[in-house]
């Protein structure tokens, strides 16, 4: 299974019209401090349907701003498909942990499509918040 995250500008209102498009649901979230969304997982049925997140710049020129994400079973699996689609691509995200997971990594492969590589994600505290 592949999930979609996607980054845009003004995250509240990609978030608020989505919610409307497809009978969504607000999940899990993060806020940056000016109230824009670090991270946030919006549901249909209590399944994730997509992540919104707050991009740092208006437009991108480099790359789509969509991301797919996967999840694998073990590091392993999730280090050779990093090492695979990081050979002639652009490594965003070294491997490394996040709150939400044990081990991550992001990058974008040779043919621009982005990818958020993940082993199984768990909820951090709820006071966490993202270092800016």
């Amino acid at each position: 299974m592949i999930g979609i995250g996607i980054y845009v500008k003004n995250s509240p209102k990609a978030i608020e019209i989505y919610k409307s498009a497809f009978g969504l649901e607000l999940g899990y979230h993060v806020l940056n401090n000016d109230g824009t969304y670090y991270h946030s997982e919006l549901m249909k049925n209590g399944e994730g349907f997509c992540c919104i997140v707050e991009a740092k710049q208006d437009t991108y020129t480099d790359r789509n701003p969509v991301e797919l994400g996967v999840t694998f079973n073990t590091s392993d699996e999730l280090e050779q498909a990093f090492a695979i689609l990081s050979d002639g691509g652009k490594v965003e995200l070294d491997i490394c942990e996040l709150p939400w997971s044990p081990c991550v990594a992001i990058v974008t492969d040779c043919f621009g499509v982005k990818w958020f590589l993940s082993l199984p994600q768990h909820r951090p505290a709820d006071d966490w918040k993202p270092e800016n």
